[in-house]
């Protein structure tokens, strides 16, 4: 039986769909049973927990032959992320008395830095607490997610425009679908090995905003321009859509645009999803259109 942190998420939700594709038992871990009721459809068992519960998550955990855990994504945390470091603090007590025969992380690009990461920092503390955990463990650091694009959609479709925080237009980085890195959490729950592992996985090409812009424009048949958004101008905009402190997300762009944030390479294994942008930018628009 594997359990599958963050189930009704997009990552999640693919590990879980990948392993009971498999055909593998699948205990899925959710906040609100409601959103999970594809899953359980499916054959998968549902169990309510909350992340800062570290006696339910060890409930969760118990007699897993592998786990899948992710951290729920904050946007807006507090200082010093005492969101995060409380939850990952009561997932390895949870993982140290449940013992589950194997644990896969969904980490990020660029979480073996130790500053400058911005947002990402949560990931860098979940692979440093979670590191001393005695079971074999794999972290998977994924690339910046395919799925992102989404909030681009709408303003391509009505002013055929992509407002861009990364930079320059022109430069390429690493990205990849969501169903990709379910797909490798879910195989690499089935293996074997001690110690442990880090993951870096990407999609088949890499990308820039002009790419997206021309993508975008082919799948909505109008022309999408790319556009540059002013780095004066993020805090006053990340602000007017609700963030109280958008430092950390803006020292994470700056990161990704600066090349800091990227792959640490060798030792870690290199790995490659097979999904191109334009299949998720396909389904992304056909699910907007069907509300």
């Amino acid at each position: 039986m594997y359990v599958v942190f963050g189930a009704t998420g997009q990552v999640g939700g693919a590990t879980a769909r990948a392993l009971l594709a498999m055909g593998r038992k699948v205990r899925a871990v959710v906040r609100d049973p409601a959103k999970a009721e594809a899953l359980g459809q499916q054959g998968a068992e549902l169990v309510v927990a909350d992340f800062n519960d570290a006696s339910a998550l060890e409930a969760a955990l118990r007699g897993a032959d592998g786990a899948f855990i992710m951290i729920p994504p904050n946007f807006a945390p507090g200082k010093d992320f005492p969101e995060t470091r409380a939850v990952v603090g009561a997932l390895r007590l949870a993982a140290q008395a449940a013992k589950p025969a194997r644990i896969v992380c969904l980490s990020s690009v660029g979480a073996h830095r130790d500053k400058g990461l911005g947002l990402i920092t949560q990931l860098r503390i979940l692979e440093r607490e979670l590191s001393g955990l005695p079971m074999p463990l794999a972290f998977i650091r994924a690339a910046w997610f395919m799925e992102n694009i989404a909030w681009d959609i709408a303003p391509a479709r009505e002013a055929g425009e992509l407002a861009s925080f990364l930079s320059p237009l022109e430069r390429k980085i690493p990205m990849v679908a969501t169903a990709d890195i379910g797909r490798l959490a879910a195989q690499t729950l089935h293996e074997q090995w001690t110690g442990k592992r880090i993951l870096e996985i990407e999609g088949p090409s890499r990308y820039c905003p002009l790419d997206l812009a021309r993508l975008l424009g082919e799948a909505l048949g109008r022309p999408v321009r790319a556009k540059l958004v002013a780095r004066g101008l993020w805090e006053d905009l990340f602000r007017s859509g609700g963030a109280a402190d958008p430092s950390p997300r803006m020292e994470m762009l700056d990161g990704i645009n600066s090349g800091w944030i990227d792959f640490e390479g060798a030792p870690a294994e290199a790995a490659k999803g097979d999904t191109p942008h334009e299949t998720v930018i396909a389904r992304l628009i056909a699910s907007s259109e069907r509300g």
